[in-house]
């Protein structure tokens, strides 16, 4: 094959680019970005070939999907089982691990596993920051335990359904739903012990940032009584998990008039106690959603369900000549004159020790409210307050919408196992349900969708057809075939390994499989082997892809969530991705030859 301008050219720019992305000199996008402008100058891809992934199926479908399992975790009904899925507080990382990943990998072996991950990364964040872990050593093994749970049957992965297709293609028999899960399942379990037992020691151990309550932090202050649905009655403080929050403070409890002050770690919670906590906006918005934890009867708006798309938090700071200064907020009729309900107060320098309706309000309080949008349009330029400012919004959505946003996300996974509409419409499908019924509004939707990631993957398959269409990819899969013929047939099959596995390095797995498998064919027909095991092993290459944020697309979505660097992905991926290699080798091997 004579080796011209072009293959020169894509190879070097190939080179380069993953210097760079190592180097991490600059943000992956860029690097991505200008390499496709690199190529379409030097005439390798064409302008529309460059950007063909912008229309891509698969990226559209991610988009959609970011939407329907945004809207299901946006109602907080995954963080009520996150107990179930991680156990105890006091265990260790590999028995939390261990009880994460084996679910993610069986779910993710009947379902794509982009929808599984896109689920699992906010609630992994959330339980991460509330318990004061690094989500950091959560999120890559959440992306790896899906891809392996996506080697396991048919359906899981669409690598398994593009090569199933190549099959059928080049006259040979389809693959059967569970004939793969005699390699993929022992893979997912041995992939699944190493990432619990030692993998996760190699990560990072970067924790999201949240304020630590001390002499500097603005503290508020919120007071929530004990109803008879709080499930911790009867228990101490440190039992009940109330005494090592993250960013929030149990400083008393009123009981029958009399003030217990400090709350000790072994005071035991009774109906009718009120808890008075002190801590940041944020912390102090989820702890009042917790079930048995009354902060107001409110006239206005459920408080446990209200929706954050049609009421915002706000701080409102109270003027010196607003009319408020005096006044309890009983005797103010807050809610009322305001239709806001005030959740917490901050008094610069003072902890606050009594009830919220008894407090007499001063100038200078700043006061954490839940109140339609228009509130601070309403009340900017008021002189009853001096500063009004959107606070972070807890995600909250009323339980009718939960379980329909949940119902919706099975529809759209039934839809497309049954076959009844490809993964794409049923998608689309979901996300009109969700907007026709106001679960989901624009804004959210916006919101909901990872935008850097969508545009990572389709710059990606940009540069994957410059590596097809300049002739790099047939050159270098066939050198490496021709040398894995002087092994035998262990060394061709290791060889179509090692050249799929490069190229999902850098190009997506599809891709790689694509154009890896006809030359897995005609090197099998070389030596007169099993053509079903040499696809099978393209397959298992293309989808075991764990060495860099943009070999797979689960792995680029944990990418800024996890706040991971390209050099973690190689720090663990590189040794699970030989383990992975070398027991695919020995049962594909076993099984037919």
């Amino acid at each position: 094959m004579e080796i011209g301008f072009g293959i020169w050219y894509t190879a070097a720019l190939l080179l380069i680019m993953s210097i760079l992305l190592f180097m991490e000199v600059l943000e992956i996008e860029v690097v991505i970005f200008s390499t496709l402008l690199l190529l379409i100058t030097g005439k390798v891809i064409t302008l529309k070939e460059a950007f063909v992934g912008f229309s891509n199926e698969g990226m559209l479908t991610i988009a959609l999907m970011y939407v329907v399992v945004g809207a299901f975790s946006n109602t907080g009904m995954l963080n009520q089982v996150t107990h179930v899925i991680f156990g105890k507080k006091n265990t260790g990382d590999s028995r939390k691990l261990l009880r994460l990943l084996f679910p993610v990998s069986f779910v993710s072996a009947f379902i794509n596993n982009t929808p599984v991950v896109a689920m699992f990364i906010p609630v992994i964040r959330s339980w991460a920051e509330k318990h004061h872990y690094a989500s950091s050593k959560y999120l890559i093994p959440l992306s790896y335990a899906a891809i392996l749970g996506g080697t396991c049957t048919l359906i899981g992965t669409s690598t398994n359904l593009i090569v199933h297709g190549l099959m059928i293609d080049s006259g040979m028999k389809g693959i059967s739903f569970f004939e793969i899960s005699k390699v993929g399942v022992p893979l997912a379990l041995l992939g699944i012990l190493f990432i619990s037992l030692l993998g996760h020691r190699l990560l990072p151990n970067r924790k999201d940032p949240l304020v630590e309550l001390g002499e500097h932090t603005r503290e508020f202050v919120i007071e929530l009584k004990v109803t008879p649905e709080y499930e911790n009655i009867g228990k101490t403080i440190e039992s009940a998990g109330l005494r090592h929050l993250q960013g929030l403070f149990l400083f008393q409890i009123e009981r029958r008039g009399q003030i217990i002050a400090p709350a000790e770690p072994n005071e035991r919670i009774l109906l009718g106690d009120r808890l008075f906590f002190t801590g940041i906006p944020k912390m102090i918005l989820e702890l009042q959603k917790l079930p048995g934890l009354q902060l107001i009867q409110d006239s206005h708006f459920d408080l446990k369900q209200y929706d954050s798309a049609v009421i915002n938090t706000f701080e409102a700071v109270v003027s010196p000549g607003s009319p408020l200064v005096g006044k309890t907020v009983r005797e103010s009729d807050f809610r009322a004159k305001y239709e806001a309900v005030i959740i917490a107060i901050h008094r610069h320098g003072e902890r606050i020790q009594k009830k919220i309706g008894d407090i007499s309000l001063w100038p200078g309080d700043t006061l954490l409210l839940l109140a339609g949008k228009n509130f601070r349009k309403r009340w900017y330029h008021s002189n009853d307050f001096y500063l009004i400012a959107e606070a972070e919004t807890l995600p909250s959505k009323p339980q009718w919408r939960g379980y329909l946003s949940l119902g919706v996300f099975f529809l759209t996974i039934l839809l497309t196992i049954l076959e009844v509409l490809p993964l794409l419409s049923a998608a689309g499908l979901g996300v009109i349900i969700l907007m026709a019924t106001r679960t989901v509004r624009m804004a959210e939707a916006r919101k909901a969708i990872d935008w850097r990631a969508l545009i990572i993957i389709a710059m990606s398959l940009g540069v994957a057809a410059a590596i097809k269409e300049s002739g790099l990819a047939e050159l270098l899969a066939s050198g490496i075939a021709g040398i894995g013929c002087h092994f035998g047939v262990i060394g061709v099959l290791t060889s179509i390994y090692i050249m799929t596995s490069f190229y999902t390095l850098f190009i997506t797995n599809n891709a790689a499989a694509a154009m890896l498998f006809p030359i897995a064919i005609s090197s099998a027909s070389t030596i007169h082997a099993d053509t079903r095991a040499f696809a099978f092993v393209v397959l298992f290459a293309a989808s075991a892809s764990f060495a860099t944020p943009i070999s797979y697309q689960t792995n680029l979505m944990v990418y800024g969530p996890g706040g991971y660097r390209f050099k973690d992905y190689l720090k663990i991926g590189v040794p699970l991705q030989c383990l992975i290699g070398i027991i695919t080798m020995v049962l594909v091997y076993y099984f037919y030859f």
